[in-house]
């Protein structure tokens, strides 16, 4: 992670329709000197964390189309994400609060806020839960999903991309599966394959490729009809 001024520089989602509210957290964060990404919707923010990695994510509750709460939720269930989460919303009674922390948030902050609160906030949440994010250990497989780095023995190889989205999934899943939808809708932030889920398949033969060139293996086991899921070197793979 790089550093400025003996600070890691975090990489933010920001999950906001309003643009006024959007530009103002834009230019006081960037200003920051942190790494920003945007999404207006639900959909396009589950799209977004399906291929890439984020520090904090910061979460509208009143959003068009999918609100923020049912977004919270699938980020934690179907995405299996554990990313910590900002809730801000204008709604601050004690119900909805506890409605947010129910489906899976580490934070609420009610609007109108300062801008500085919400930076002490998100600084707060990294420094809890970033050693959280260190590696996760199915069998004999480490994998770290910040440096994206798959570890047997001695044998290491880094993943990007999708390919390296989907490994973190089949890891925190081990050693259940994933079914297909679940696994396309954490890529594409919908449940309907397309013809014949083509583009699932697609990542899978990269991910099994990269594995397979420093495994020998490509540690990833077809459930026929159902999905996929992890397949340690001792077990025997299956690339279909």
């Amino acid at each position: 992670m790089k550093m400025i001024a003996n600070r890691p520089v975090l990489r933010l989602l920001i999950i906001e329709d309003q643009v006024d509210l959007a530009e103002n957290l834009f230019e006081f964060l960037g200003e920051e000197h942190y790494s920003l990404d945007f999404a207006a919707d639900g959909l396009t923010a589950l799209h977004l964390l399906a291929t890439q990695h984020y520090d904090v994510i910061v979460l509208d509750l009143m959003l068009p189309g999918v609100n923020g709460f049912d977004i919270c939720k699938r980020i934690r269930q179907d995405l299996q994400c554990e990313t910590p989460i900002i809730l801000m919303t204008a709604l601050s009674g004690l119900k909805d609060k506890e409605k947010g922390f129910e489906f899976g948030a580490d934070d609420y902050l009610v609007k109108p806020f300062e801008l500085r609160e919400l930076q002490l906030r998100i600084e707060a949440l990294h420094r809890r839960h970033s050693p959280q994010r260190s590696v996760l250990i199915a069998d004999t497989i480490r994998f770290n999903p910040g440096t994206l780095e798959v570890q047997i023995d001695d044998m290491k190889t880094v993943l990007t991309g999708t390919p390296a989205r989907l490994f973190e999934l089949l890891m925190r899943a081990y050693p259940n599966f994933i079914s297909h939808e679940a696994l396309h809708e954490a890529l594409s932030g919908t449940r309907h394959l397309d013809s014949e889920g083509s583009h699932l398949r697609t990542h899978i033969y990269t991910l099994r490729k990269t594995l397979q060139a420093t495994f020998g293996q490509g540690l990833v086991k077809t459930v026929h009809g159902r999905g996929y899921r992890l397949s340690p070197l001792h077990e025997e793979d299956v690339d279909s």
